[in-house]
């Protein structure tokens, strides 16, 4: 079987694209789970990496589920708590192994993002659209619901209200409109997109690589925890920051007037 993901790294930018295009990347019904799941673990141990680009290869970013693949569920003798259990060790391993992973994460939107594919853009911590890229939370339109967790991560992205519009409906977003409701930041030009992903990895990578670490995690636990545990987190990776080589190589840099190298 061909990879499904393909995973490139040019300095401390790791870019995973999507390479099934003549199924518009499917992320169930192949191999697009383990692969992900695998990379995540191969950059959360490589302390080189400090940003990841999340795109598709042809006209889609990801049209999430396979549907011709769900004609399996036709099967009388296959059991609902058969079916629990795919999900469980399937599509929602993708979705715990992308939301927490250390490094930050841009989705760079190429065309359709469907169903788990919205989602999955909702797992990165920023997204970029190019100009034809299209938005639903279409699992309504199959009869079904947000199996992966998008039920948690889009409200978290857009709000509740605008969520409960997408997920009730299943109706497409085009890219301003997705500017619009924040779902993504920006809307390039579809040959730029890359570039202008790139340009911001590129930003963000030049920051101290323990810190962005650090950093993502507060942010991401700051979205379900109370204030005064955030600030012991907060206290406790401060600690560890302040013994960095980074930290005193920045404030080194500072005093002496001249660019930090983190490298």
């Amino acid at each position: 079987m061909t990879n499904f993901l393909k995973y490139e790294q040019d300095g401390a930018i790791v870019t995973l694209t999507m390479n099934d295009p003549d199924r518009r990347n499917p992320l169930t019904g192949n191999s697009a789970v383990a692969e992900f799941v695998e990379a995540a673990e191969r950059i959360t141990t490589d302390e080189s990496v400090r940003v990841v680009i999340v795109t598709g290869s042809g006209k889609a970013f990801s049209a999430g589920g396979d549907v011709k693949d769900m004609k399996k569920y036709d099967d009388d003798t296959l059991l609902p708590v058969s079916i629990r259990t795919e999900y469980q060790q399937g599509i929602q391993r993708l979705t715990l192994a992308l939301y927490n992973l250390e490094v930050p994460m841009i989705a760079a939107v190429n065309g359709y993002a469907i169903g788990a594919g919205c989602d999955l853009s909702c797992m990165c911590d920023i997204r970029i659209a190019g100009e034809s890229a299209k938005f639903a939370e279409s699992f309504i339109k199959v009869g079904l619901i947000p199996g992966d967790g998008g039920a948690w991560l889009l409200p978290r992205v857009v709000g509740m209200s605008k969520a409960s519009e997408m997920a009730f409906t299943g109706e497409m977003l085009d890219a301003q409109a997705a500017l619009a409701c924040g779902l993504v930041s920006r809307v390039v030009p579809d040959n730029q997109l890359l570039n202008e992903a790139g340009a911001l990895a590129a930003k963000i990578a030049a920051n101290p690589g323990p810190a962005l670490r650090m950093t993502k995690r507060l942010l991401r636990e700051g979205q379900v925890t109370r204030l005064s545990s955030l600030l012991e987190l907060s206290a406790s990776f401060q600690a560890l920051a302040h013994k960095t080589a980074e930290h005193t190589e920045a404030v080194n840099a500072f005093v002496e007037k001249r660019k930090p190298d983190f490298n």
